[in-house]
């Protein structure tokens, strides 16, 4: 056994030594897009007092964060496969490659950000959430938060693209940490900046049927373009954010009702952002390997993971280890510098490493199968790989996160 055990373990050396580039430019992403998702930790700590005043908010929160990452780590996907097949051109002109995925993900933003007002007050109320805000408050904050947020992750997400041509970088390792932290680090204060617009008269209703109709007439718009690539992204797109939103708001359900235990430890919603986007990192950086892999023949879509494939296992939880201590230890620390308390930095590591290995393990199972299964369809896993791992991640994630809280003795 022992002897077996040292064989594996060369071997996964030996993976290593030889895809270095991978293992520096991966666990470089990971770890910056951490130490940024502090900063979404922290401000989601600062606002105990808007989430209880606006009862349902939290309900919203997973969904309209893991949607930000699911537009635009699908299109950090897609142009990271351009990339490689040596197709990405940056341009302005509307009908290119990239200028499709641009349009894409602003219809998709708008119309997504919709539909998911509408699922967190439906979820919210079926879940007896008492007293939640109303659907045109929560229209107002999903749309306009949404919007907010959108244009500064596309910009990083084009600017990164760019910098990955450049500098020879593969976008499949650093898309997906990077513009998910992004997406988590403006759209909480863009989400709380939108707040400040519900509960005006007759302002906040014009306002929800304003963004309500672009929404809609974006998504209708997108379909009837001439545009081949835009169309074929949006419909194949919309049918998994909705249910990678629906997902993501059951997963703020499931925060929501633990709402007493982490306003008693209000560190440990500095946890949550950063534990959350790491899962769906991890996941998505396998999920765009994989299509990668898929998309120029590397892998076969087989029941049985080959060589190649269970190589990025291993590399998934190389990487998961020192993610989830530093996102713990970190935690901890800022929480306790901005005057928020937690239940110890030992217990925090544990809640983390607990909850981390569980999330983990099934995201390798999901991005695995989840690419092969959109392949053997015919569909475009990166569109398909990004969105399903990061939104099952959030409920998995939300779920083993609180299991290791219980198991840990904390709540």
């Amino acid at each position: 056994m022992a002897r077996r055990l040292r064989r594996v373990g060369a071997r996964f050396g030996a993976r290593l030594g030889s895809d270095a580039a991978t293992v520096r430019q991966g666990l470089a992403a990971l770890l910056v897009s951490s130490g940024g998702d502090l900063l979404a930790g922290l401000t989601l700590g600062a606002i105990t007092h808007t989430l209880e005043h606006l009862p349902g908010l939290l309900v919203l929160v997973p969904a309209a964060i893991g949607m930000r990452g699911n537009i635009f780590g699908a299109l950090g996907s897609r142009l990271g496969t351009t990339i490689h097949a040596g197709t990405f051109r940056v341009s302005r002109r509307r009908d290119t490659v990239v200028g499709q995925n641009i349009l894409a993900s602003c219809a998709l933003t708008l119309s997504i950000s919709l539909a998911l007002a509408v699922l967190a007050k439906a979820v919210a109320v079926a879940f007896g959430v008492p007293n939640t805000i109303s659907v045109v408050d929560f229209v107002v904050i999903s749309v306009v938060g949404g919007a907010l947020s959108s244009v500064v992750v596309l910009v990083l997400t084009l600017a990164v693209a760019a910098r990955s041509v450049s500098k020879g970088w593969d976008l499949d390792n650093v898309a997906a940490p990077l513009v998910t932290a992004a997406g988590d680090i403006v759209t909480l204060p863009s989400l709380f900046l939108a707040t400040y617009l519900i509960g005006v008269n007759w302002v906040s209703p014009l306002l929800a049927l304003a963004t309500a109709t672009l929404s809609a007439a974006a998504f209708v718009a997108a379909l009837r373009a001439g545009l081949p690539l835009l169309r074929r992204i949006v419909r194949e797109s919309a049918p998994v954010l909705l249910v990678a939103g629906t997902v993501d708001v059951l997963a703020g359900v499931t925060i929501e009702k633990r709402l007493a235990s982490f306003l008693v430890f209000p560190g440990l919603l500095v946890l949550v952002p950063p534990f959350l986007e790491d899962t769906g990192a991890l996941g998505g950086i396998l999920s765009s390997r994989l299509a990668s892999k898929l998309h120029l023949g590397l892998i076969e879509p087989r029941n049985v993971p080959q060589r190649a494939a269970r190589g990025d296992f291993w590399l998934t939880f190389f990487f998961a280890a020192p993610v989830f201590v530093l996102v713990a230890v970190s935690a901890d620390i800022a929480a306790t510098v901005a005057g928020l308390a937690t239940p110890g930095v030992v217990r925090m590591v544990a809640v983390s490493l607990i909850g981390g290995f569980l999330a983990t393990s099934f995201a390798v199972v999901i991005a695995y199968y989840g690419a092969i299964a959109s392949y053997r369809l015919g569909l475009d896993p990166d569109n398909h790989g990004i969105p399903l791992i990061t939104s099952s991640m959030d409920l998995i994630g939300a779920f083993a996160l609180i299991l290791a809280i219980v198991l840990v003795g904390i709540g």
